[in-house]
């Protein structure tokens, strides 16, 4: 079955998220403002705009059960967005509430913890801030995670039990900290990963297999096994209670964004504009296939081109407004831009790929968004093999 596609514009998608039933969705589209689409039958409609950053927001998350959105920019700030009743008209609209950051550098990923009273908000200060609410001044106050950090944050990732936080940064490692809070958290139960968890424990570092920037981590839904995508084409998956740590090494570009779909099995995406679903257990990890298939990939940029600009597709025109928005051209004497397209849905480097739907304990559905401003939808049962690649990949 082919995956749901919508083109939401010519722009990079920097970052997106849901809301809890799937009906609003919060994008980026490389640039200062939020923007709120509603789903309309099979179509997204923009509805509203959220304005208050002064630079390219680079991140969103949006509570499922309190509707909150909180986004994080290269202006250093932050803010937690609530529906609340106009004074005047008493409709609902967004108002921001400020967070104290307290940061010098670009903010550059953020996460509300499982149970949405704090969030984590990565940097490139080498720090953490962990933002908690205060009732006594109405507004978001952070304690942060700095040792022994030695470069930008570039993901973080919550553990379930609210306490436990990974983080992958661009000094090669992954690590997990304790972002245990007294006055928010409750003592947690003993997990793998340690059970006396004060403030800025470090419970466990990993290094890059061949020193490359870590790009993304993620817990597994039992916070049992921790994941990690690295530049060095590689993916990592860490069993601290074994110890076993298994690397898949790629003859591919790299990986920039996973999510766990079960306890066994992760789907990663990245520069290779496809979605690749790796599976495995404490005994061995192995990639299973892609997402999307050669077939795919031509009926959802058929289905595109059909809704497209009619006649000033072809041609001239075509051919500068490739060349002016995805750098791309047509060799001369070639049959048009049709030979610069991928063989994938995606055509450019998928930025962000998040759960969709889940039914129990298991994702059925995710949803990825890349450069190209394609929002797509993956039904995570529909794995094609990728037996061409397979030959050069090797597990350690």
């Amino acid at each position: 079955m082919a995956p749901e596609v919508h083109v939401l514009g010519q722009s990079p998608i920097t970052a997106h998220a849901f809301n809890g039933n799937r009906s609003q969705l919060a994008v980026s589209l490389n640039n200062t403002d939020v923007q709120i689409y509603s789903r309309n039958g099979a179509e997204w409609v923009p509805t509203e705009t959220l304005s208050e950053h002064d630079k390219l927001i680079t991140s969103i998350d949006w509570a499922p059960n309190s509707n909150r959105i909180v986004t994080a920019s290269q202006d250093r700030n932050a803010y937690v967005w609530q529906e609340t009743p106009d004074p005047e008209t008493g409709k609902l609209v967004w108002k921001p509430t400020l967070v104290l950051l307290r940061i010098n550098r670009a903010a550059t990923q953020v996460r509300w913890s499982p149970n949405e009273d704090k969030f984590a908000v990565a940097s490139g200060a080498r720090a953490i801030s962990i933002c908690s609410f205060d009732d006594e001044n109405n507004w978001w106050v952070s304690k942060h995670l700095k040792k022994p950090i030695r470069s930008t944050v570039l993901s973080v990732d919550w553990h379930p039990n609210n306490v436990l936080l990974a983080a992958g940064s661009a000094d090669m490692k992954a690590r997990v900290f304790s972002a245990y809070i007294k006055e928010v958290d409750q003592r947690p139960p003993p997990t793998v990963w340690g059970s006396k968890l004060p403030f800025n424990t470090v419970c466990g570092e990993y290094t890059s297999p061949s020193g490359g920037w870590v790009h993304a981590v993620g817990f597994s839904p039992s916070g049992d096994v921790l994941a990690f995508a690295s530049h060095d084409s590689s993916i990592t998956i860490v069993y601290p209670g074994g110890p076993a740590i298994y690397t898949i090494r790629m003859p591919l570009l790299p990986l920039v964004t996973l999510t766990w779909t079960a306890e066994d099995t992760i789907i990663a995406a990245g520069h290779d504009c496809r979605p690749l679903v790796f599976s495995g257990t404490s005994g061995g990890w192995q990639e299973s296939g892609t997402l999307d298939d050669s077939k795919s990939g031509e009926s959802s940029r058929s289905a595109i081109g059909g809704a497209g600009v009619g006649r000033l597709k072809a041609g001239a025109f075509a051919t500068f407004r490739d060349a002016d928005s995805r750098g791309q051209s047509s060799i001369s004497g070639s049959s048009g831009s049709a030979d610069t397209k991928l063989m994938t849905v995606h055509q450019n480097t998928i930025t962000s790929v998040r759960a969709y739907e889940i039914r129990g304990d298991q994702v059925t559905k995710v949803s990825t968004t890349g450069v190209d401003g394609t929002l797509a939808i993956w039904d995570v049962n529909e794995v094609s093999a990728l037996t061409a690649r397979i030959g050069g990949m090797q597990v350690r």
